[in-house]
C-alpha cells in the first residue's frame, strides 16, 4: 500500500455499518458518542428503508499523499443491497461506474465507450467451455456485526473542541487504537482517526486520518442523506446513439477494482546498504528461492514442467499478485485509454502468436499456471505483456573502458508504478536442454527482455512501432531462445534473423568472449545488424568501441556522456550513464552486465525513484550456478 489512508478510510466506512439500536446516547463518554454516531449512520444503510443514500465524497486534505488527490470529488448514489452509482473525474477524464443487481458497468463519456460485465459469459476465447460463474455479493459488511459492536472499545476516544464545517456545527471525536488492541490485532491502524459529527443529526460530515509520519488526510461527506428511492431507470447504463458498449465477463470487471486499487497504492521502499547477506528462503524439488541483500533470487532447474512447478510453488503469492495487476489492473484499465476491450485485443494477439510459440515455452507456462493456481489461459495472456516494453541500451568495450572490460547497460523504461516492482526477481535458469542463464524479470514471466547466459552473451531489447504485427514468435520468447541456444554472437544473430518475428524491436547483444557487440533493428520483414562504430538511421553517433541504442534526446545525451568519458569507463561510471535523462521517469529496472566476467548489477525502481537512481545489487552468474562461490577478479 502507498499509505495507510485508503485502507483506513475503507475500514472506517465499514465500521459505520452497525446494527440500528446499538450504542449509547451521544451525551455520554466520548466512546459512547462514537458508538452513537455509528448507530445513526447504520440507520442510513438499513435495507428495509427502501431509500437511496446520496453524498459527494471530497478529498479536503491530502498532506503526505500525491498532490493529484487534492480536491478530488466523487458523486455517490447507493441503495442497499445491490444498487450503486458513482461519478468521478480520474486523470481529467470523467468516469461513471454502476452496479445494477448482478451486473457492473463502467462508462467513459469522453471516449463514448463503456464496458458491461455480466455473469454467465465465457472467460476466455480459447476456452469457450470455461464459463464465468462469479456473482456479486450484497453490499454488506466484511466482518460480523457482533464483532463491530466491540469496535469502539478498541479505541481511546477523545472529545476535541467543536467546529463549524460548511455552515454546520460539528462535534469532533479523535480515536486512537489502544496499545492492548494493537498487540492482539496487528492490522489495526497506527495513528489517529478523527470524526467531525454534525450536531443536528449525529451524522459524520468528515473523516480524517494521520499516521504521525507525514500523512494527514481527510475526506468530507457533502450533504450525506437518505431520499425516497429513485426510479429504476436511474441505475441503468444510459448511453448516446453510436456509443460502443462491450459485454464482458463479470469476473474480469469484478477483479479490476481491487487490482486497480493495488496498482495505485503500492509502495516499494528503498533498499538499505548492501551487506552481502545471502539466505535460502524456501525450496521445491530442484528449485530454491534465496534472498540476496534484500533482493529475490529464484533458482529453477530441470524440464519445462519442473521449472514451471518450482516457479509457481516458490512464488505463488507473487505470481498471483502480478497476474492481477497486469491483466486486471493495467490491462483492463487500458481499455478506456484505447476505447476497446483489453481481453479482446490481447486474445487477438494470442491467436496469431500462439502457433509460433515453442512447445517447451507453453509447457513451462502451463505448469507454472497449475502450480500457482491460475487458469492456463490466464497465465498465458499475462506472459504476452512484455510485447509492450520500450527501453535503451549501450555497450562499451576495448579502448572505451579501463582494463578492457566489456560493459553492457540495459535500461528498461516501462510503466514504473503499475505494481510490477514488488515482484521483481532475478531468475537463474538451468534447463535440462541448453545453456544456463540469468533472467532479470518478474514473478510469473517465462520469457525474457533482459538476460545473460553462461556462454558470456548478454542481451536487452527496445520496443518500437508495429503494434498488431503479431504473426510470429513473441519477442520475449526469442530472447529466451538466444539465451538457451546460442553460444556465440553469430548464433544469436542467426536465431533472431530466422524468427519469425513480430512488431518492431531493437536489440543489443554483447559477446564477452570476443569483446564485441551488435545492435539489431528488426521488423517482421526487415533485419539490420549494426556493428560497433557504425551509424544507423536515428543513431548517427558512431563512437569507437561503443554501441549505443536509444531514442531522441535520450540518445543524444547518452552519446555525449560516452564521448566525454571515453577510455575511462569502470563498472561504476558505466552505471552512471543510465541516470536521468538517459533513463525515463518510467524506468522500472536497469542492469549493467560485464559479460566477460559474468558479473552483473541490478537496480529496481522504488516508490520515489526510477531504477537508475536506486541501489544496485551485484551478482555473478558463475557464482550463482556454483551455489555461491566467487570466481576470478571482479571489476568494481
Amino acid at each position: 500500500m502507498c499509505c495507510g489512508f485508503p485502507r483506513v478510510l475503507v475500514a472506517t466506512v465499514l465500521l459505520l455499518w452497525v446494527r440500528p439500536g446499538f450504542g449509547a446516547n451521544a451525551g455520554g463518554s466520548p466512546t459512547e458518542a462514537l458508538a452513537a454516531m455509528l448507530q445513526r449512520v447504520a440507520g442510513l444503510f438499513d435495507p428495509t428503508n427502501n431509500q437511496t443514500l446520496t453524498t459527494i465524497l471530497e478529498v479536503v486534505r491530502q498532506e503526505g499523499l500525491p498532490v493529484e488527490l487534492a480536491g478530488r470529488r466523487a458523486e455517490v448514489m447507493m441503495q442497499v443491497p445491490d444498487l450503486l452509482r458513482i461519478k468521478a473525474e480520474i486523470e481529467k477524464e470523467t468516469f461513471e461506474i454502476g452496479r445494477e443487481h448482478q451486473e457492473i458497468w463502467i462508462w467513459e463519456p469522453g471516449k463514448n465507450f463503456g464496458l458491461r460485465g455480466v455473469p454467465g459469459m465465457a472467460l476466455y476465447r480459447t476456452a469457450p467451455g470455461k464459463i464465468d460463474k462469479s456473482l456479486l455479493d450484497p453490499i454488506s459488511l466484511l466482518i460480523p456485526r457482533e464483532q463491530l459492536a466491540m469496535v469502539p472499545l478498541l479505541f481511546q476516544v477523545e472529545a476535541m473542541p467543536g467546529t463549524e464545517i460548511a455552515g454546520e456545527r460539528c462535534a469532533v471525536l479523535r480515536a486512537e487504537v489502544i496499545p492492548q488492541a494493537r498487540a492482539l490485532i496487528k492490522e489495526l491502524p497506527a495513528g489517529s482517526i478523527t470524526f467531525w459529527v454534525r450536531e443536528r443529526d449525529g451524522l459524520p460530515v468528515q473523516i480524517g486520518y494521520a499516521d504521525g509520519k507525514g500523512i494527514d488526510a481527510a475526506v468530507a461527506f457533502r450533504n450525506l442523506r437518505l431520499q425516497p428511492a429513485v426510479p429504476v431507470e436511474a441505475w441503468h447504463l444510459s448511453t448516446p446513439t453510436g456509443a460502443k458498449v462491450e459485454r464482458v465477463a463479470l469476473s474480469h470487471l469484478k477483479k479490476f477494482f481491487p487490482a486497480a486499487l493495488s496498482v495505485l497504492t503500492t509502495r516499494v521502499k528503498p533498499l538499505g546498504p548492501a551487506t552481502g547477506v545471502r539466505t535460502v528462503v524456501a525450496s521445491h524439488g530442484l528449485g530454491r528461492l534465496e534472498n540476496h541483500d534484500g533482493t529475490r533470487v529464484l533458482f529453477l532447474k530441470g524440464t519445462p514442467e519442473e521449472m514451471g512447478e518450482q516457479h509457481g510453488k516458490l512464488l505463488k503469492r507473487e505470481v498471483k499478485d502480478l497476474v492481477s495487476r497486469v491483466l486486471y489492473g493495467v490491462g483492463v484499465g487500458s481499455s478506456f485509454a484505447k476505447g476497446r476491450w483489453f481481453f479482446g485485443e490481447i486474445e487477438d494477439c494470442q491467436a496469431r502468436i500462439q502457433p509460433f510459440v515453442g512447445d517447451r515455452f507453453l509447457r513451462e507456462m502451463d505448469s507454472l499456471a497449475k502450480a500457482s493456481g491460475h487458469d492456463r489461459e490466464e497465465l498465458r495472456l499475462a506472459n504476452f505483456f512484455p510485447e509492450l516494453f520500450h527501453c535503451s541500451g549501450f555497450c562499451l568495450f576495448g579502448d572505451a573502458t579501463e582494463g578492457g572490460h566489456m560493459y553492457h547497460g540495459r535500461v528498461l523504461d516501462y510503466m514504473k508504478g503499475i505494481g510490477l516492482e514488488p515482484n521483481a526477481t532475478v531468475i537463474v535458469h538451468q534447463p535440462d536442454q541448453g545453456n544456463a542463464w540469468v533472467n532479470i524479470s518478474y514473478a510469473g514471466f517465462v520469457g525474457s527482455v533482459t538476460a545473460m547466459n553462461e556462454k558470456h552473451l548478454s542481451m536487452g531489447e527496445m520496443g518500437g512501432r508495429g503494434e498488431g504485427q503479431w504473426d510470429g514468435k513473441p519477442m520475449a520468447q526469442l530472447v529466451r531462445e538466444v539465451m538457451e541456444s546460442a553460444s556465440t554472437l553469430d548464433e544469436a544473430i542467426a536465431i533472431l534473423r530466422q524468427g519469425p518475428r513480430t512488431c518492431e524491436y531493437y536489440y543489443v547483444i554483447a559477446d564477452g568472449n570476443k569483446k564485441t557487440a551488435v545492435g539489431i533493428a528488426a521488423t517482421p520483414t526487415t533485419f539490420a545488424v549494426i556493428r560497433p562504430g557504425e551509424s544507423y538511421q536515428g543513431l548517427p553517433q558512431a563512437i569507437h568501441d561503443a554501441l549505443l541504442l536509444s531514442a531522441g534526446n535520450r540518445y543524444q545525451e547518452l552519446a555525449k556522456r560516452v564521448q566525454a568519458s571515453h577510455g575511462k569507463f569502470t563498472a561504476a561510471s558505466a552505471r552512471e550513464l543510465m541516470t536521468r535523462p538517459v533513463c525515463m521517469t518510467s524506468n522500472i529496472h536497469s542492469v549493467l552486465f560485464c559479460p566477460d566476467t559474468l558479473d552483473f548489477w541490478v537496480a529496481n525502481a522504488d516508490e520515489a525513484n526510477p531504477a537508475s537512481h536506486c541501489r544496485y545489487t551485484q551478482y555473478n552468474l558463475a557464482a550463482l550456478l556454483m551455489g555461491g562461490a566467487k570466481s576470478g577478479p571482479r571489476p568494481k
